[in-house]
């Protein structure tokens, strides 16, 4: 099993009038896998946020939900780490598929201890009515298992960080990383409606096979999908390195830029040691908490506070992710061309403007469903930008491509362990149930002042690092 997750082997070389066609092929193959294969590790991520509305009428807390909550976002930021350290040793075809196959049979566990007829029993066993005290039990396997697919989802986005610096040169990586990002809210946005669809058909009284079986049936389709498509490296399949072929090379590359680095050296020397790394990882932390801090809690607050049902939620949830996709591609558009490759400085922007739409959103009166919506769609569509620079371009452009994996797990570590399990989860939940809404958005509008702050630390390191690079090119 594990010479499976071992990188592909260099393949023989094919003849030099056939590799740009089978280079254009290829990449057009692994790169609908990527997205194809992280659509589907989104329809696995925020199932039992979906289930929060059901699950507050059957007695349990805010609080006690952001600690179930939790354990996917802690998981998956300790895992993106360690998983994109070992992704980077390992075959990214192999290596989505099997994380994406594991995640999907957690997700239909989740559901299994999630319906109401399995609460219902439990709460009979220990003479417990509904409504009266808390089934630790319950929430501690609910954890669990919310840990376990944390930690198997942070399967998916290492290897697609070394499929695309694989396949991919630097020139084009920005807009392609763009393109890339847009699974994100496909998938993100796909598994409201797909939900209420579940919901639907099955009644709300079995709401557990359109929340976690429906999704989790899909994703394993895809899963074969997947690997179908997806190829290492361009080596595996008998064609140059994409450098090579595009003649596209950055900085001080050459022959050992092709080596595969020790774990030591990615983790230490070229990831922990990186300052510039830790600025943009302490943004992205912030960038989570305003991302998961509005969408998690959105089906919740939406609810109790503005009486939405579920299709309406649900629409609000599908409008917020599909907007995240011409926003992003707008993101990095302008980040490529108006400012130049400064990702940190097209970032502040894109965050300046969601504060104030976070605002809106916040302030906007009971009843101006239409207001919600237009503050909703906007979030979304300018907080998807900023996930993607700090999450995966700005990262992997400061370390080389064999430890690109490593950078955007570390990255993962901020943004979903610090971001998002410890703020947007478990201590939003907390200000909530403690200060009310008005205090979960004073949270969150002060969390996109300190992003913007750290931003522009970011801003600067990353200009020291264009002019040192400018000034070791004109030597040459």
């Amino acid at each position: 099993m594990f010479s499976l997750l071992k990188p592909a082997s260099p393949a023989p070389p094919l003849p030099e009038d056939k590799v740009p066609g089978a280079f254009f092929g290829y990449r057009l193959r692994v790169f609908a896998g990527i997205f194809l294969g992280y659509v589907a590790y989104y329809l696995l991520r925020k199932n039992f946020t979906l289930a929060g509305p059901y699950l507050t009428e059957l007695g349990f807390s805010k609080t006690e939900l952001g600690f179930a909550m939790a354990g996917v976002a802690l998981a998956y930021g300790i895992s993106k780490f360690v998983m994109g350290a070992v992704s980077d040793r390992s075959n990214a075809r192999n290596f989505l598929t099997l994380g994406l196959v594991i995640t999907a049979f957690l997700t239909i566990l989740a559901g299994v201890f999630a319906s109401p007829s399995v609460l219902q029993s439990v709460w009979a066993s220990h003479g417990i009515t509904i409504g009266g005290k808390t089934i630790k039990m319950i929430l501690l396997i609910w954890f669990v298992i919310q840990l376990l697919i944390g930690w198997f989802g942070g399967c998916g986005w290492p290897p697609c960080a070394r499929v695309l610096t694989h396949w991919f040169s630097p020139s084009e990586r920005g807009r392609t990383f763009a393109l890339w990002n847009c699974a994100h809210n496909i998938g993100g946005g796909s598994i409201a409606p797909l939900a209420a669809l579940g919901v639907a058909i099955f009644t709300a009284a079995h709401w557990e096979y359109g929340v976690f079986y429906l999704p989790a049936t899909l994703a394993l389709v895809l899963a074969f999908i997947v690997w179908l498509l997806i190829r290492d490296t361009p080596q595996s399949c008998g064609l140059p390195p994409v450098e090579v072929f595009r003649k596209d090379f950055p900085p001080e590359y050459s022959e050992k830029s092709e080596q595969e680095l020790t774990a030591r050296e990615m983790i230490f020397r070229f990831v922990l040691n990186n300052r510039i790394l830790w600025c943009v990882g302490v943004a992205n932390a912030f960038v989570y908490l305003i991302r998961y801090g509005v969408l998690d809690w959105a089906p919740t607050y939406l609810s109790e506070v503005k009486g939405y049902d579920i299709h309406e939620y649900g629409a609000a949830y599908f409008l917020f992710e599909f907007a995240a996709i011409p926003g992003t591609l707008l993101c990095g558009w302008l980040s490529d061309k108006l400012f130049r490759g400064r990702h940190a400085l097209t970032t502040i922007l894109f965050m300046a403007l969601t504060l104030f739409f976070v605002l809106l959103y916040w302030l906007n009166p009971t009843g101006s469903k239409l207001i919600d919506m237009i503050a909703l769609v906007a979030i979304g569509f300018l907080i998807y930008g900023p996930v993607m620079l700090t999450g995966g371009v700005l990262p992997i452009e400061f370390v080389p491509k064999k430890a690109a994996g490593t950078a955007a797990g570390f990255m993962g570590f901020w943004g979903y362990f610090i971001g998002t399990a410890f703020f947007a989860q478990c201590l939003m939940g907390i200000i909530v149930d403690n200060a009310g809404w008005n205090g979960g958005f004073i949270f969150l509008t002060s969390g996109c002042l300190v992003c913007i702050f750290f931003l522009i630390l970011a801003a600067v390191g990353e200009e020291k690092m264009r002019r040192n690079t400018k000034k070791v090119e004109e030597k040459e």
